[in-house]
């Protein structure tokens, strides 16, 4: 706002204050609630279906990171043994590397600013209980958009693990993973805003990440539904969109 004298400002900056604290808030909503395309993990490369929220049946290329899903990583095999050919990748064609090849290939792209091998090897190093390392991964990683790692950041935050806890940064990054289609951080944000109170908050989460194919999310709708915070007509359009997204 531009004041026309100093007396002015002094006269009217609280209230404009307020009203821009408000407004940014009302953005912030905007979309924080609006409803994904897709998963954080998106479509497989190849086939361009979206990827199942089961890791196990998404395998990730160590050579190119990419995430193929087990139907194209199933038809290249087949592929290969037909025509008598050596085991590649999929996506980029590349001779399966060796496990030594492999941490070789994730160090040369963690070098190269790839956020996909920073954020696996955060995920290494969080399971080897180097919280420190972990932590400078995930964070590098979700600077560059990975929405895993914000998820990962969330919980170290939650935690104390590399990192004190801190409850602000927490729910900040619990809120950019969940904007970027992260189901369980939108549950555990639905469950956060529920304790507090704030049931219609909550039950919009829930339902964005039923649709997304979260399980937890839709169990919590169905509770609501009983203690009567959920319509009917809203639980059963959740209900169908969980469906299509597992099946």
């Amino acid at each position: 706002a531009r004041y026309c004298s100093i007396k002015c400002q002094k006269e009217h900056r609280p209230k404009h204050k307020r009203d821009c604290k408000k407004r940014a808030a009302e953005l912030r909503d905007e979309i924080l609630f609006k409803q994904p395309e897709c998963s954080h993990l998106g479509d497989c490369p190849i086939c361009m279906i979206p990827l199942s929220l089961d890791i196990s049946k998404s395998p990730m290329m160590t050579c190119c990171s990419k995430v193929i899903c087990n139907g194209c990583d199933h038809a290249n095999k087949i592929r290969q043994t037909e025509a008598s050919l050596d085991s590649s990748c999929p996506f980029c064609r590349q001779p399966v590397p060796t496990r030594e090849e492999c941490s070789r290939n994730r160090m040369k792209r963690i070098k190269a600013n790839d956020p996909v091998a920073m954020n696996q090897e955060g995920g290494r190093q969080y399971h080897n209980r180097d919280y420190s390392s972990a932590f400078d991964y995930f964070t590098k990683a979700a600077g560059l958009g990975v929405v895993q790692a914000h998820y990962q950041l969330s919980i170290m935050y939650d935690v104390g693990r590399g990192v004190e806890k801190d409850r602000g940064k927490e729910m900040y990054h619990l809120e950019e993973a969940a904007i970027g289609g992260h189901p369980s951080a939108r549950y555990n944000l639905g469950i956060e805003v529920w304790k507090n109170g704030h049931i219609e908050r909550a039950v919009k989460h829930f339902i964005i990440a039923a649709t997304l194919g979260d399980d937890e999310s839709s169990k919590a709708l169905i509770d609501a539904f009983r203690r009567g915070f959920v319509g009917k007509e809203d639980l059963a359009a959740a209900l169908r969109a969980h469906q299509a997204a597992i099946d």
